[in-house]
Protein backbone atom coordinates (compact mmCIF):
# COMPACT_ATOMS: atom_id res chain seq x y z
CA UNK A 1 0.00 0.00 0.00
CA UNK A 2 1.18 3.32 -0.70
CA UNK A 3 2.01 5.73 1.85
CA UNK A 4 -0.32 8.13 0.17
CA UNK A 5 -3.30 5.43 0.37
CA UNK A 6 -2.06 4.36 3.80
CA UNK A 7 -3.20 7.38 6.08
CA UNK A 8 -6.42 7.73 4.95
CA UNK A 9 -10.06 6.97 6.78
CA UNK A 10 -12.81 5.94 4.58
CA UNK A 11 -16.70 6.95 4.38
CA UNK A 12 -19.42 4.08 2.95
CA UNK A 13 -19.78 5.73 -0.52
CA UNK A 14 -16.77 8.05 -0.34
CA UNK A 15 -13.11 8.09 -2.13
CA UNK A 16 -10.54 7.96 0.87
CA UNK A 17 -10.15 11.33 2.75
CA UNK A 18 -6.57 11.99 4.70
CA UNK A 19 -6.70 11.43 8.12
CA UNK A 20 -6.27 14.90 9.55
CA UNK A 21 -3.16 15.36 11.70
CA UNK A 22 -2.18 17.53 14.27
CA UNK A 23 1.29 18.72 15.28
CA UNK A 24 1.84 19.87 19.11
CA UNK A 25 5.05 21.58 20.14
CA UNK A 26 5.49 21.69 24.22
CA UNK A 27 8.00 24.29 25.99
CA UNK A 28 8.91 24.15 29.56
CA UNK A 29 7.62 21.98 32.69
CA UNK A 30 5.92 18.56 32.76
CA UNK A 31 2.83 19.99 33.62
CA UNK A 32 3.11 21.22 30.10
CA UNK A 33 4.19 17.85 28.43
CA UNK A 34 1.16 16.49 30.48
CA UNK A 35 -1.04 19.04 29.03
CA UNK A 36 -0.16 18.41 25.77
CA UNK A 37 -0.29 14.52 25.83
CA UNK A 38 -4.22 15.63 27.00
CA UNK A 39 -4.73 17.79 24.16
CA UNK A 40 -3.89 15.08 21.99
CA UNK A 41 -6.41 12.95 23.40
CA UNK A 42 -8.71 15.37 23.07
CA UNK A 43 -9.00 15.95 19.44
CA UNK A 44 -8.40 12.44 18.64
CA UNK A 45 -12.17 11.87 18.47
CA UNK A 46 -12.37 14.93 15.64
CA UNK A 47 -10.00 12.21 13.41
CA UNK A 48 -6.73 14.45 14.58
CA UNK A 49 -3.58 11.96 14.53
CA UNK A 50 -0.25 13.08 15.58
CA UNK A 51 2.26 14.44 13.21
CA UNK A 52 6.15 15.11 14.08
CA UNK A 53 6.56 17.85 12.23
CA UNK A 54 4.23 20.76 11.54
CA UNK A 55 4.69 20.66 8.06
CA UNK A 56 1.42 19.35 6.36
CA UNK A 57 -0.20 19.29 9.49
CA UNK A 58 -3.92 20.33 9.53
CA UNK A 59 -3.54 21.88 13.54
CA UNK A 60 -0.21 23.28 14.84
CA UNK A 61 -0.76 23.61 18.78
CA UNK A 62 2.24 25.75 20.65
CA UNK A 63 1.99 24.81 24.14
CA UNK A 64 3.88 27.57 25.74
CA UNK A 65 6.15 28.46 28.85
CA UNK A 66 6.49 31.62 30.58
CA UNK A 67 9.41 30.87 33.20
CA UNK A 68 12.16 31.16 31.02
CA UNK A 69 13.07 34.66 29.25
CA UNK A 70 11.85 36.22 26.44
CA UNK A 71 9.32 33.58 26.28
CA UNK A 72 6.83 35.62 24.40
CA UNK A 73 9.15 36.67 21.72
CA UNK A 74 10.37 33.16 21.38
CA UNK A 75 6.65 32.18 20.85
CA UNK A 76 6.19 35.35 18.32
CA UNK A 77 9.26 34.05 16.33
CA UNK A 78 7.87 30.48 15.76
CA UNK A 79 4.57 32.00 14.65
CA UNK A 80 6.71 33.54 12.07
CA UNK A 81 7.96 30.50 11.16
CA UNK A 82 3.99 28.80 11.57
CA UNK A 83 2.95 31.99 8.97
CA UNK A 84 4.55 30.78 6.29
CA UNK A 85 3.72 27.30 6.65
CA UNK A 86 0.01 28.03 6.35
CA UNK A 87 0.37 30.28 3.39
CA UNK A 88 2.37 27.60 1.65
CA UNK A 89 -0.90 25.45 2.95
CA UNK A 90 -3.36 27.89 1.51
CA UNK A 91 -1.76 28.28 -1.64
CA UNK A 92 -1.90 24.44 -2.33
CA UNK A 93 -6.03 24.59 -1.22
CA UNK A 94 -5.22 23.18 2.20
CA UNK A 95 -6.03 24.88 5.61
CA UNK A 96 -3.88 25.18 9.00
CA UNK A 97 -5.25 25.82 12.14
CA UNK A 98 -2.52 27.77 14.23
CA UNK A 99 -3.67 27.81 17.92
CA UNK A 100 -1.23 28.68 20.99
CA UNK A 101 -1.93 27.34 24.40
CA UNK A 102 0.00 27.56 27.86
CA UNK A 103 1.10 30.15 29.82
CA UNK A 104 2.37 32.67 27.62
CA UNK A 105 -0.80 32.36 26.49
CA UNK A 106 -3.00 33.22 29.59
CA UNK A 107 -0.39 36.04 30.04
CA UNK A 108 -0.90 37.57 26.78
CA UNK A 109 -3.91 36.16 24.57
CA UNK A 110 -4.93 39.47 23.68
CA UNK A 111 -2.01 41.04 22.32
CA UNK A 112 -0.91 37.54 20.63
CA UNK A 113 -4.07 37.81 18.46
CA UNK A 114 -3.27 41.19 17.67
CA UNK A 115 0.30 40.99 16.71
CA UNK A 116 -0.41 37.74 14.78
CA UNK A 117 -3.98 38.22 13.29
CA UNK A 118 -3.36 34.29 11.93
CA UNK A 119 -3.61 32.61 14.70
CA UNK A 120 -7.04 31.22 15.09
CA UNK A 121 -7.42 30.11 18.94
CA UNK A 122 -5.53 30.86 21.53
CA UNK A 123 -6.34 29.64 25.20
CA UNK A 124 -5.02 29.07 29.04
CA UNK A 125 -3.80 25.92 30.78
CA UNK A 126 -7.52 26.08 32.42
CA UNK A 127 -9.60 26.17 29.37
CA UNK A 128 -7.42 23.09 26.95
CA UNK A 129 -10.26 20.70 27.88
CA UNK A 130 -12.77 23.23 25.38
CA UNK A 131 -10.04 22.57 22.75
CA UNK A 132 -12.87 20.64 20.43
CA UNK A 133 -15.56 23.24 20.81
CA UNK A 134 -12.91 26.10 20.15
CA UNK A 135 -11.96 24.22 17.38
CA UNK A 136 -15.12 24.26 16.07
CA UNK A 137 -15.97 27.84 16.79
CA UNK A 138 -12.41 28.75 15.05
CA UNK A 139 -13.43 26.52 12.19
CA UNK A 140 -17.17 28.83 12.22
CA UNK A 141 -16.19 32.27 12.60
CA UNK A 142 -12.66 32.27 10.90
CA UNK A 143 -10.42 31.86 13.53
CA UNK A 144 -9.59 34.77 16.42
CA UNK A 145 -10.93 32.36 19.41
CA UNK A 146 -9.89 33.48 22.45
CA UNK A 147 -10.60 31.63 26.02
CA UNK A 148 -8.16 32.44 28.97
CA UNK A 149 -10.75 31.64 31.91
CA UNK A 150 -10.92 30.48 34.80
CA UNK A 151 -13.80 28.23 35.34
CA UNK A 152 -15.14 27.60 38.31
CA UNK A 153 -15.42 23.69 37.55
CA UNK A 154 -11.99 22.51 37.11
CA UNK A 155 -10.84 21.01 33.67
CA UNK A 156 -10.27 17.77 35.24
CA UNK A 157 -13.85 17.17 35.58
CA UNK A 158 -14.82 18.09 32.04
CA UNK A 159 -10.95 15.60 30.45
CA UNK A 160 -11.84 12.18 29.22
CA UNK A 161 -11.28 9.40 31.69
CA UNK A 162 -9.47 6.93 28.99
CA UNK A 163 -5.35 8.24 29.05
CA UNK A 164 -3.24 6.95 26.39
CA UNK A 165 0.24 6.29 27.15
CA UNK A 166 3.32 6.89 24.82
CA UNK A 167 5.63 4.90 26.92
CA UNK A 168 6.27 2.63 29.65
CA UNK A 169 6.66 5.68 31.95
CA UNK A 170 3.93 8.52 32.13
CA UNK A 171 3.16 11.63 34.14
CA UNK A 172 0.10 12.47 35.85
CA UNK A 173 -0.78 16.16 37.59
CA UNK A 174 -2.45 15.69 41.05
CA UNK A 175 -2.19 19.46 41.84
CA UNK A 176 -2.04 23.05 40.19
CA UNK A 177 -1.53 26.64 40.44
CA UNK A 178 0.40 28.41 43.58
CA UNK A 179 -0.05 30.08 46.57
CA UNK A 180 3.22 31.42 47.46
CA UNK A 181 3.27 34.68 45.20
CA UNK A 182 7.11 34.51 45.11
CA UNK A 183 8.35 37.86 43.40
CA UNK A 184 9.96 37.04 40.70
CA UNK A 185 6.97 34.35 39.37
CA UNK A 186 4.51 34.13 37.40
CA UNK A 187 2.60 30.89 37.81
CA UNK A 188 0.08 32.39 40.14
CA UNK A 189 -1.30 34.93 37.74
CA UNK A 190 -1.36 32.18 34.78
CA UNK A 191 -2.27 29.08 36.24
CA UNK A 192 -4.15 30.42 38.90
CA UNK A 193 -4.79 29.08 42.57
CA UNK A 194 -3.67 26.21 44.26
CA UNK A 195 -6.00 23.43 43.78
CA UNK A 196 -5.51 20.03 44.21
CA UNK A 197 -7.35 16.89 42.61
CA UNK A 198 -9.20 14.70 44.64
CA UNK A 199 -7.51 11.04 45.69
CA UNK A 200 -10.41 9.14 44.06
CA UNK A 201 -10.18 10.69 40.80
CA UNK A 202 -5.97 10.88 40.78
CA UNK A 203 -6.32 6.58 41.30
CA UNK A 204 -8.75 6.37 38.81
CA UNK A 205 -6.43 8.27 36.48
CA UNK A 206 -3.16 6.18 37.86
CA UNK A 207 -4.90 2.59 37.02
CA UNK A 208 -5.94 3.81 33.95
CA UNK A 209 -2.21 5.17 33.19
CA UNK A 210 -1.10 1.17 34.54
CA UNK A 211 -3.33 -0.66 32.76
CA UNK A 212 -2.58 0.60 29.40
CA UNK A 213 0.99 -0.24 30.04
CA UNK A 214 2.55 2.54 32.16
CA UNK A 215 4.97 1.05 34.73
CA UNK A 216 6.47 4.51 36.13
CA UNK A 217 4.07 7.65 37.38
CA UNK A 218 5.30 10.93 38.28
CA UNK A 219 2.72 13.21 40.10
CA UNK A 220 3.14 16.67 39.03
CA UNK A 221 1.98 19.84 40.21
CA UNK A 222 3.33 23.39 40.42
CA UNK A 223 3.88 22.90 44.00
CA UNK A 224 3.20 19.26 43.98
CA UNK A 225 3.95 18.66 48.10
CA UNK A 226 1.10 21.46 49.01
CA UNK A 227 -1.04 18.89 47.56
CA UNK A 228 -4.21 18.48 49.81
CA UNK A 229 -6.82 16.64 47.81
CA UNK A 230 -10.10 15.19 49.23
CA UNK A 231 -9.70 11.34 50.40
CA UNK A 232 -12.14 8.70 50.36
CA UNK A 233 -12.95 9.09 54.17
CA UNK A 234 -14.05 12.97 53.37
CA UNK A 235 -11.05 14.37 55.16
CA UNK A 236 -7.89 16.30 53.42
CA UNK A 237 -4.35 13.88 52.93
CA UNK A 238 -1.15 15.13 51.90
CA UNK A 239 1.12 14.23 49.31
CA UNK A 240 2.67 12.03 51.27
CA UNK A 241 -0.75 9.85 51.88
CA UNK A 242 -1.46 9.99 47.94
CA UNK A 243 2.36 8.52 47.11
CA UNK A 244 1.36 5.75 49.71
CA UNK A 245 -2.14 5.26 47.71
CA UNK A 246 -0.71 5.08 44.52
CA UNK A 247 2.53 2.89 45.49
CA UNK A 248 -0.36 0.33 46.45
CA UNK A 249 -1.46 -0.10 42.69
CA UNK A 250 -1.09 -3.67 41.22
CA UNK A 251 1.77 -2.80 38.26
CA UNK A 252 3.25 -0.18 39.20
CA UNK A 253 6.84 -0.15 39.31
CA UNK A 254 8.59 2.68 39.67
CA UNK A 255 6.98 6.27 41.38
CA UNK A 256 8.18 10.25 41.38
CA UNK A 257 7.04 13.55 42.29
CA UNK A 258 7.92 17.10 41.22
CA UNK A 259 8.31 20.31 41.43
CA UNK A 260 8.35 20.61 45.14
CA UNK A 261 8.36 23.52 47.75
CA UNK A 262 10.71 23.47 50.88
CA UNK A 263 7.89 25.18 53.04
CA UNK A 264 5.82 22.19 52.36
CA UNK A 265 7.91 18.88 53.34
CA UNK A 266 6.33 17.83 56.12
CA UNK A 267 6.91 14.48 58.21
CA UNK A 268 4.38 12.24 56.22
CA UNK A 269 6.55 13.18 52.85
CA UNK A 270 9.68 12.00 54.05
CA UNK A 271 8.31 9.35 55.79
CA UNK A 272 7.15 8.26 52.22
CA UNK A 273 10.69 8.47 51.38
CA UNK A 274 12.00 5.67 53.86
CA UNK A 275 9.39 3.52 53.64
CA UNK A 276 7.84 3.38 49.86
CA UNK A 277 10.45 0.77 47.86
CA UNK A 278 8.73 2.26 44.95
CA UNK A 279 9.29 5.99 45.36
CA UNK A 280 12.82 7.03 43.82
CA UNK A 281 15.45 8.00 45.91
CA UNK A 282 15.52 11.36 43.36
CA UNK A 283 14.52 14.56 44.84
CA UNK A 284 14.10 17.82 42.90
CA UNK A 285 13.97 20.48 45.61
CA UNK A 286 14.51 23.79 44.51
CA UNK A 287 16.20 26.23 46.82
CA UNK A 288 16.43 29.41 44.62
CA UNK A 289 19.27 30.94 46.65
CA UNK A 290 21.59 30.55 49.61
CA UNK A 291 21.31 34.03 51.07
CA UNK A 292 18.92 34.73 53.66
CA UNK A 293 18.33 38.41 52.31
CA UNK A 294 17.51 37.17 49.04
CA UNK A 295 15.08 34.28 50.13
CA UNK A 296 13.28 36.83 51.70
CA UNK A 297 13.24 39.14 48.82
CA UNK A 298 11.78 36.55 46.17
CA UNK A 299 9.57 36.21 49.29
CA UNK A 300 10.57 31.94 49.56
CA UNK A 301 9.33 31.90 53.10
CA UNK A 302 11.91 29.82 54.11
CA UNK A 303 15.51 30.81 55.07
CA UNK A 304 18.94 28.16 53.83
CA UNK A 305 19.52 26.55 57.46
CA UNK A 306 15.59 25.25 57.03
CA UNK A 307 16.53 24.15 53.50
CA UNK A 308 19.55 22.54 55.13
CA UNK A 309 17.50 21.00 57.93
CA UNK A 310 15.15 19.35 55.57
CA UNK A 311 17.48 17.67 53.51
CA UNK A 312 19.34 16.25 56.54
CA UNK A 313 16.07 14.44 57.40
CA UNK A 314 15.51 13.44 54.04
CA UNK A 315 19.09 11.68 54.08
CA UNK A 316 18.68 10.38 57.09
CA UNK A 317 15.35 8.99 55.79
CA UNK A 318 16.80 7.50 52.28
CA UNK A 319 20.25 7.81 52.39
CA UNK A 320 20.78 6.90 48.93
CA UNK A 321 18.91 9.62 47.91
CA UNK A 322 20.07 12.14 45.69
CA UNK A 323 19.03 16.22 44.85
CA UNK A 324 18.37 18.05 42.10
CA UNK A 325 17.40 21.83 42.76
CA UNK A 326 16.54 25.56 40.96
CA UNK A 327 18.82 28.54 41.87
CA UNK A 328 18.33 32.25 40.35
CA UNK A 329 21.33 34.11 40.61
CA UNK A 330 21.67 38.10 39.87
CA UNK A 331 18.17 38.66 41.55
CA UNK A 332 17.57 42.22 41.96
CA UNK A 333 19.50 43.53 45.03
CA UNK A 334 22.46 40.87 44.99
CA UNK A 335 25.34 41.25 46.59
CA UNK A 336 28.91 39.66 46.44
CA UNK A 337 28.37 37.76 49.43
CA UNK A 338 24.81 37.24 49.08
CA UNK A 339 25.77 34.49 45.35
CA UNK A 340 28.69 33.86 48.11
CA UNK A 341 26.40 32.16 50.30
CA UNK A 342 24.62 30.59 47.16
CA UNK A 343 28.12 28.89 46.22
CA UNK A 344 28.59 27.99 50.18
CA UNK A 345 25.00 26.01 50.22
CA UNK A 346 25.69 24.32 46.84
CA UNK A 347 29.23 22.99 48.16
CA UNK A 348 27.88 21.91 51.48
CA UNK A 349 24.52 20.21 50.17
CA UNK A 350 26.22 18.73 47.05
CA UNK A 351 23.31 17.67 44.21
CA UNK A 352 23.24 15.17 41.35
CA UNK A 353 21.58 17.88 38.69
CA UNK A 354 20.33 21.24 38.95
CA UNK A 355 19.42 23.92 36.86
CA UNK A 356 20.74 27.47 37.02
CA UNK A 357 19.15 30.53 35.50
CA UNK A 358 20.21 34.30 35.40
CA UNK A 359 17.39 36.58 37.12
CA UNK A 360 15.33 37.94 34.44
CA UNK A 361 12.10 40.39 34.95
CA UNK A 362 8.76 38.66 34.15
CA UNK A 363 5.73 41.49 33.16
CA UNK A 364 3.57 41.56 36.21
CA UNK A 365 5.68 40.34 39.14
CA UNK A 366 6.58 42.52 42.27
CA UNK A 367 10.52 41.64 40.76
CA UNK A 368 10.28 43.16 37.96
CA UNK A 369 9.86 46.68 39.77
CA UNK A 370 13.09 46.62 41.44
CA UNK A 371 16.21 48.07 40.66
CA UNK A 372 18.09 45.59 38.60
CA UNK A 373 21.87 43.85 38.73
CA UNK A 374 23.77 44.76 35.34
CA UNK A 375 23.92 41.89 32.97
CA UNK A 376 27.60 41.49 32.68
CA UNK A 377 27.44 40.31 36.69
CA UNK A 378 24.47 37.87 36.40
CA UNK A 379 26.35 36.17 33.33
CA UNK A 380 29.68 35.81 35.49
CA UNK A 381 28.04 34.84 38.39
CA UNK A 382 26.17 32.23 36.34
CA UNK A 383 29.22 31.00 34.65
CA UNK A 384 30.80 30.67 38.20
CA UNK A 385 27.58 28.50 39.68
CA UNK A 386 27.37 26.07 36.67
CA UNK A 387 30.93 25.53 36.33
CA UNK A 388 30.43 24.00 40.43
CA UNK A 389 26.86 22.38 39.61
CA UNK A 390 28.82 20.70 36.48
CA UNK A 391 31.37 19.42 38.17
CA UNK A 392 28.99 17.99 41.39
CA UNK A 393 27.04 16.00 38.45
CA UNK A 394 30.26 14.88 37.12
CA UNK A 395 31.65 13.55 40.28
CA UNK A 396 27.93 11.74 40.92
CA UNK A 397 27.89 10.35 37.93
CA UNK A 398 31.41 9.13 37.81
CA UNK A 399 30.46 7.12 41.37
CA UNK A 400 28.00 4.98 39.80
CA UNK A 401 31.24 3.43 37.51
CA UNK A 402 31.46 -0.07 38.69
CA UNK A 403 28.24 -0.21 40.39
CA UNK A 404 24.70 -2.05 39.41
CA UNK A 405 21.81 0.52 39.03
CA UNK A 406 18.07 -1.41 38.35
CA UNK A 407 17.29 0.54 35.25
CA UNK A 408 13.75 0.77 33.71
CA UNK A 409 14.51 0.14 29.70
CA UNK A 410 11.98 2.89 27.88
CA UNK A 411 12.92 3.42 24.71
CA UNK A 412 15.11 1.86 21.39
CA UNK A 413 18.93 3.79 22.09
CA UNK A 414 20.56 5.75 19.41
CA UNK A 415 22.13 2.36 17.64
CA UNK A 416 20.70 -0.83 16.91
CA UNK A 417 20.53 -3.33 19.25
CA UNK A 418 20.67 -0.61 21.78
CA UNK A 419 18.05 0.29 24.31
CA UNK A 420 17.63 3.64 26.55
CA UNK A 421 16.23 3.59 29.94
CA UNK A 422 16.58 5.41 33.37
CA UNK A 423 18.18 4.97 36.24
CA UNK A 424 16.61 5.41 39.81
CA UNK A 425 18.26 8.86 39.73
CA UNK A 426 16.78 9.90 36.15
CA UNK A 427 19.80 9.43 34.00
CA UNK A 428 19.20 8.36 30.84
CA UNK A 429 21.17 4.93 30.61
CA UNK A 430 22.29 3.29 27.36
CA UNK A 431 22.30 -0.93 27.22
CA UNK A 432 22.32 -4.03 24.54
CA UNK A 433 19.04 -5.35 24.44
CA UNK A 434 16.26 -6.37 22.18
CA UNK A 435 13.55 -4.05 21.55
CA UNK A 436 11.40 -7.48 23.55
CA UNK A 437 12.64 -5.93 26.85
CA UNK A 438 11.00 -2.46 26.50
CA UNK A 439 9.12 -1.82 30.16
CA UNK A 440 11.47 -4.36 31.92
CA UNK A 441 13.42 -2.85 34.89
CA UNK A 442 17.06 -4.88 34.82
CA UNK A 443 20.05 -4.80 36.97
CA UNK A 444 22.82 -2.81 34.68
CA UNK A 445 26.42 -2.69 35.03
CA UNK A 446 27.64 0.94 34.47
CA UNK A 447 30.83 0.69 32.98
CA UNK A 448 31.26 4.45 31.38
CA UNK A 449 29.89 7.87 31.61
CA UNK A 450 29.21 9.28 28.11
CA UNK A 451 28.82 13.40 27.28
CA UNK A 452 25.00 12.67 28.79
CA UNK A 453 24.38 9.69 29.50
CA UNK A 454 25.55 6.39 31.08
CA UNK A 455 26.41 3.64 29.57
CA UNK A 456 26.26 -0.14 30.97
CA UNK A 457 25.47 -3.64 30.15
CA UNK A 458 22.87 -6.01 31.63
CA UNK A 459 24.51 -8.44 34.37
CA UNK A 460 22.64 -11.64 36.25
CA UNK A 461 20.61 -11.80 39.46
CA UNK A 462 23.79 -13.05 41.02
CA UNK A 463 25.94 -10.71 40.21
CA UNK A 464 23.68 -7.58 41.09
CA UNK A 465 22.90 -9.20 44.80
CA UNK A 466 26.93 -9.03 45.19
CA UNK A 467 27.01 -5.66 43.82
CA UNK A 468 27.65 -2.51 45.59
CA UNK A 469 24.54 -0.94 43.62
CA UNK A 470 22.70 -1.12 47.52
CA UNK A 471 25.14 1.55 49.15
CA UNK A 472 24.18 4.98 49.33
CA UNK A 473 24.13 7.70 46.13
CA UNK A 474 27.43 8.37 44.93
CA UNK A 475 28.75 11.62 46.09
CA UNK A 476 28.13 14.83 44.40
Amino acid sequence: MSPELANTTTVAGAFPQRAKRVFIKTYGCQMNAYDSARMAELVAPLGYQAAERAEGADLVILNTCHIREKAAEKVFSELGKMRRLKSARGAQGGAMLIAVAGCVAQAEGTEILQRAPFVDIVFGPQAYDRLPQLIAEAERDGGGVLDTSFPAETKFERLPADRRVAGVSAFLSVQEGCDKFCTFCVVPYTRGAEFSRPVAQVLAEARGLLAAGAREITLLGQNVNAYHGEGPDGGSWGLGDLLSAVAALPGLQRLRYTTSHPRDVDDKLIAAHRDLSELMPFLHLPVQSGSDRVLAAMNRRHKADDYRRIVERLRQARPDLALSSDFIVGFPGESEADFRATLDLVEEIGFAQAFSFKYSPRPGTPAAGMPQLPEPVKTERLAVLQQLLREQQARFNAGCIGRVLPILLEKPGRHPGQLAGRSPYLQPVHVAAGAERIGEIVPVLIRAVEPNSLAGAIVDATAAASSRGDRGAPAA
